[in-house]
């Protein structure tokens, strides 16, 4: 039997593709185009409700909904508890029927989320994004990302929908803990290992959220976005350049949000003009759920939903997300003359590409054998889930060394009695994100728990001080504001030699968490009762460890020198428990940085340290400081770190030119340590308002006691750029000051080089976006404490 065309191995991925879309009728070809969710009711808390709701009625049955094809299948893991081999058969029994219904026996394509790791039931349940952020590496969040496609791979998935590079602006925000933070050079850093990572086990990463999504007004979840056209280019399309140039990602989902008027679904501009013809993107981009409809129906720039599938297709958006509601009304378009047929063949040309390159159009494909029940939480992936939590917490503040408590369990050491206070320590759900399994799907059944083993923090302190007697007392909740719990909570204070009190978030949907999708906040006070709470255990006098366990920043400044030492955790994924054991005890030297600034009073934001004087000084302008309590990059260690002898090697450079900046990093402290080491650069003048300061350089390095390493950062001209006068990114000639240190406002270091020559304007696309690190080992001084090669590796930021 002679295959078709398309199944031909030997022919190249072009040839298969245009003879598949040759054989295709327009209806089959609209069938690629679309999706199908087929969503169990998970009780009356239907977290998508106020979402999809309109589109419900006349549903098709999904063997009705498949008969030409289709194009993908929206989370056949990722919506209801399936056990792995139930998960297995869902799929393949789908597949199955998507290629019956195909005459050409075209399969779909599978995506399932993937933010905190597959969001499937039972699989590894890593810290939320923001997280990421927090431990300043690239190496461990590729590896991650790795493990996550690995598994989705197994799985028989195609694409996950992850990584998020929104750029926060505002921490009232609810979904700031899918971000990785406030600065789009770390997270385009990190965003892009993750794209590396995750695709190298086969499977497509989906930058999300295509673009401005986080820049909303008054941080209201799918609110519109006022910004200009400098800031949108130079703040948040930073990293999603990155992760398209330097990452080849596989696709991108469009923004919600009004920018500036105009619907990214809908924006030509963003989506074909920018993404395509001038970064050179070469995948598919997806809808966020509804987004094709809400073109109609929340947006309001179109008047049926016909209307909104041309304008999306005809914008550059291929595929419609989670299920088929405007697309099918693309054939009237075309037959009635309002859309050329290029433009669909276009479109299902890059979806059937895909199809291709990940192996469904191979003679072998066979829906019957697809996905395989595996161990989704095996031991492996805790060990990576538990480094990353480990290497993620954040010590802001140790009054008089308080921390850490012992040098570790096995001495014996530490307190005699603990009060263990706050929902967080008895709520093990706190520690995981919006987009878990836990949280997503299952706090929305009325017999909930964790989709995982999630350890309480009772249980890891237990664990960690085995002689100490704990006490523990929620106190309140995350939401509710009753405060009849809190005289319970001040007993055991009272009695206690310290009080570990554990407040933030619980994540949730549409307001049913204190943090995640939906869950924006008027006020930075911490929510329900916990300000009460905190401030009736500080006022015990007993000393006091104040733990955030959060997805977005809280005002701390009513807390600071009144609590002996303040740990923020950004949900710590399904290990944070036995982190935070570790590193209150002292076993695990933190080693976390703020990806994002900790504001001092409750209403300050939006917050940002990217910030030109005007939004940084206030002395003499207004009775309003808008700096924050805990700056960017901030964190401290149990060891301590020097920078010395800062080298430049060279005083002037031309408008394409290269400079290096070099400086010494030592551990005087007396044991092993990581410091997150971090550049900055300053533009003293330039012909457009710039930023006092902006990261454009970091890597994390892992130095034993009294020992030294060279770090040198290679930074091109091309990092001075801006977005100029005219609106084209142009290199200035004059003065630049890089400064380096542990935060962005701990800089021991300063130094300046000169740009001569003229303005150099760089072509779209073509910009050097990255500065490249390296770490020289420094032979250790006669009196270096602990000989060796050194306590760990440096993460580079290439």
């Amino acid at each position: 039997m002679t295959l078709p065309l398309w199944n031909d191995r030997g022919r190249s991925t072009d040839e298969r593709v245009e003879a598949l879309l040759a054989a295709l009728t327009l209806e089959e070809k609209i069938a690629q185009l679309g999706s199908y969710w087929k969503r169990p009711t998970l009780g009356d808390a239907e977290g998508f409700a106020p979402m999809q709701s309109t589109f419900e009625e006349g549903r098709d049955p999904f063997e009705a909904a498949v008969q030409n094809g289709l194009g993908h299948l929206t989370r056949p893991y990722g919506s209801a508890p399936l056990e792995p081999e139930e998960g297995v058969e869902n799929l393949r029994t789908m597949q199955q029927a998507v290629v019956d219904g195909s005459e050409h026996g075209i399969p779909a394509l599978v995506h399932e989320e993937c933010l905190t790791g597959v969001m499937a039931h039972g699989a590894t349940t890593y810290p939320a994004a923001i997280a990421w952020g927090a431990s300043f590496d690239p190496e461990l969040i590729g590896e991650m990302a790795a493990r996550i496609g690995g598994d989705m791979h197994a799985m028989g998935a195609h694409m996950g929908l992850s990584p998020v590079l929104d750029i926060v602006r505002d921490y009232r925000w609810g979904r700031i803990e899918e971000t990785m933070g406030e600065d789009p050079y770390l997270t385009g850093v990190l965003a892009t290992a993750y794209v590396r990572g995750l695709q190298s086990a086969g499977v497509i990463a989906t930058l999300k959220h295509f673009a401005g999504h986080a820049a909303s007004r008054a941080g209201r979840n799918h609110a519109p976005v006022s910004i200009g056209m400098r800031e949108l280019h130079d703040i948040d399309l930073v990293p999603f350049e990155m992760a398209v140039r330097h990452g080849e990602v596989g696709a991108v989902m469009n923004s919600y949000a009004d920018l500036d008027g105009t619907p990214p679904a809908a924006s030509r501009w963003l989506l074909t003009e920018l993404l395509r013809e001038t970064w050179g993107f070469e995948g598919t981009v997806v809808a966020d759920y509804w987004a094709v409809s809400f073109l109609q129906s929340m947006h309001r720039v179109v008047e049926d939903d016909r209307a909104a599938a041309v304008a999306a297709l005809s914008a550059g958006l291929d595929i419609e997300l989670p299920e088929t509601t405007a697309y099918p009304h693309l054939a009237g378009a075309v037959e009635d003359g309002e859309l050329a047929l290029d433009v669909i063949d276009t479109a299902v040309r890059r979806i059937l590409r895909q199809k291709v390159e990940l192996g469904l159009l191979d003679p072998e494909f066979d829906p019957a054998a697809t996905g395989a029940a595996i161990d989704l939480d095996a031991p492996e992936s805790r060990a990576l889930a538990r480094r990353m939590a480990e290497e993620s917490i954040i010590l802001l503040d140790n009054h008089a060394d308080l921390l850490p408590l012992c040098a570790g369990a096995a001495d014996g050491g530490g307190p005699g009695s603990i009060a263990l206070i706050g929902p967080a320590a008895v709520q093990p759900r706190s520690f995981l994100g919006c987009y878990s399994f836990t949280n997503h799907v299952l706090s929305r059944l009325e017999d909930n728990g964790t989709s995982v083993d999630v350890p309480t923090l009772t249980d890891a302190l237990s664990a960690e001080f085995p002689a100490a007697q704990i006490t523990t007392a929620a106190g309140t909740d995350f939401l509710d504001p009753d405060p009849s719990g809190i005289a319970e909570a001040v007993a055991a204070a009272q009695d206690a030699e310290l009080a570990v009190l554990a407040v933030g978030d619980l994540a949730g949907l549409f307001g049913a968490g204190t943090s995640g999708e939906g869950c924006d906040v008027e006020s930075l006070q911490l929510p329900g009762a916990q300000h009460d709470l905190v401030e009736a255990v500080l006022a015990t006098g007993t000393p006091v460890v104040l733990l955030l366990v959060t997805g977005r920043p809280y005002s701390l400044g009513a807390y600071r020198g009144r609590a002996r030492a303040i740990v923020q955790a950004f949900m710590p994924g399904e290990e944070g428990a036995s982190a935070l054991a570790g590193v209150l005890s002292g076993r695990i030297n933190p080693s976390g940085r703020l990806p994002i600034g900790i504001p001092d009073g409750v209403g300050g934001q939006p917050g940002t340290y990217l910030a030109p004087v005007l939004g940084w000084v206030s002395e003499g302008i207004s009775n309003l400081d808008p700096k924050p309590l805990f700056p960017f990059g901030h964190g401290l260690s149990y060891s301590r770190f020097e920078y010395s002898e800062l080298a430049l090697s060279a005083e002037k450079i031309a408008a394409d030119g290269t400079v290096e900046i070099s400086a010494t990093v030592s551990n005087t402290g007396d044991r092993d340590g990581m410091e997150v080491v971090q550049l900055y650069l300053s533009d003293p003048v330039a012909s457009v308002v710039r930023p006092l300061k902006r990261l454009v350089g970091f890597t994390k390095v892992g130095l034993a006691a009294g020992e030294s390493t060279r770090v040198t950062f290679r930074l091109h001209a091309d990092r001075t750029s801006f977005t100029g006068p005219d609106l084209q990114r142009i290199v200035e000639p004059g003065e630049f000051r890089v400064r380096l240190g542990a935060s962005s406002e701990d800089t021991t270091l300063e130094g300046s080089f000169r740009i001569e020559g003229q303005v150099r304007t760089i072509p779209a696309g073509t910009a050097v976006l990255d500065t490249p690190a390296s770490v020289t080992p420094v032979a250790l001084q006669a009196d270096a404490s602990v000989a060796g090669a050194g306590a760990g590796s440096a993460s580079g930021t290439a």
